[in-house]
């Protein structure tokens, strides 16, 4: 090649770089972060009375390589994006197997992990959410023209590819994450263009699973605990019913404009329970009152609304799929974990995403802004 030819490549290649900057969704990015930041002060609050800064360190180590991955993924060729998807779903069964054999470790009551060494752990159910997120696409979408619904058989192999991970995090068992899968395989498979009996008979079907769940052996008594006390909160006064109580009094006390970061008697006086993970809500109603939970809930529906801009304007039903996936899956979660801070919704253990303290979570949020960012990119590379 000659030194004219080497200078136009490298010069395309800068420019070629330059666009990806350009073609950011911008907002989406800087809302997800911003969440991560308010929620690493939240955290801080929660904790440094009886930890000092050491949260808040492992907390912002995470948002720094969880920005690593999401970036790593928004950057994945898109069409290299269908072909990971396969390894991406393999790996994650491969994590839930493993939480069930001796490697599998039991933290807060729930038998979901895998401790590392240097004290770290691993959330497997966490990378399912992404993995479905890709997977369940690239069945409904791979094979089909513009204008055609699914065939029977490949909505019939979304679900069985769906009821694995499913099946696998119940028997550990955790019934916030199925719950989670659920919502995201019926937001997907709606969007697709399914037969309405598909949706219908999902929904029908997850009523039935959990009503099943709920009466016999498949849930932990605690989690059993968690359920009756969302329908009776006098029930367990010394566990989840105190926790709960004490929740809503965080809540309350905060008023509209709060008591002040740092200054909430409630998360100050470590009352509450798990508070950097589960309830890290409650610390921003006491300590940033109505006006500074009302924004965190803004900014995620801000995160919402461009997921589904992502969705809409994607020009391949595959790229469109993944998009609703993960609009799903947030949607979904966000309402489950604010609605058991108000009490109006059972304690299931699911972290607000972005906000809330852990690896896993922080990991698997931030690898969702990487698809969107994926599909947006890949779309605006072909417009280009």
């Amino acid at each position: 090649m000659s030194a004219f030819g080497l200078r136009d490549a490298r010069t395309r290649r800068a420019r070629e770089h330059g666009s990806v900057w350009v073609r950011l969704d911008w907002g989406l990015l800087v809302a997800a972060l911003g969440l991560s930041l308010i929620g690493a002060l939240l955290v801080w609050s929660a904790t440094r009375r009886g930890s000092g800064d050491a949260v808040l360190v492992k907390h912002l180590v995470n948002l720094a390589l969880g920005l690593v991955l999401g970036g790593a993924v928004a950057l994945v060729d898109y069409r290299g994006l269908r072909a990971y998807s396969p390894v991406l779903y393999v790996a994650s069964i491969a994590g839930l197997v493993a939480v069930l054999t001796p490697l599998g470790s039991t933290i807060n009551g729930s038998h979901s992990w895998i401790v590392l060494p240097a004290g770290f752990s691993v959330q497997p159910s966490e990378f399912a959410k992404v993995a479905l997120v890709v997977a369940l696409p690239l069945l409904l979408a791979e094979k089909r023209d513009a204008d055609d619904t699914p065939r029977h058989v490949d909505v019939a192999l979304a679900l069985v590819v769906a009821a694995v991970p499913m099946a696998l995090v119940l028997l550990q068992p955790d019934l916030g994450s199925v719950l989670v899968l659920a919502a995201l395989l019926v937001g997907v498979v709606a969007s697709s263009g399914a037969p309405a009996r598909w949706v219908v008979g999902l929904v029908l079907v997850g009523a039935v699973g959990v009503g099943v769940a709920l009466t016999t052996d498949v849930l932990d008594t605690y989690q059993k605990d968690r359920l009756t006390a969302f329908a009776d909160p006098t029930v367990d006064p010394r566990g989840i019913g105190y926790q709960t109580r004490q929740v809503r009094i965080a809540i309350g006390s905060g008023g509209v404009e709060g008591q002040g970061l740092f200054q909430g008697a409630q998360t100050q006086g470590g009352f509450v329970p798990y508070q950097q993970t589960d309830f890290v809500f409650s610390v921003a109603g006491e300590e940033l009152g109505f006006i500074g939970a009302g924004g965190i809930l803004l900014l995620q529906g801000f995160v919402l609304f461009r997921g589904l801009l992502v969705a809409y304007r994607a020009e391949e039903l595959f790229g469109r799929l993944v998009a609703v996936g993960v609009v799903c899956w947030f949607t979904f979660q966000v309402f489950e974990n604010v609605g058991m801070n108000l009490g109006i919704m059972p304690v299931t253990g699911l972290p607000l995403p972005f906000v809330s303290y852990g690896g896993s979570s922080m990991f698997a949020s931030w690898l969702a802004i990487g698809l969107l960012q994926n599909v947006r990119l890949g779309m605006s590379a072909r417009s280009a």
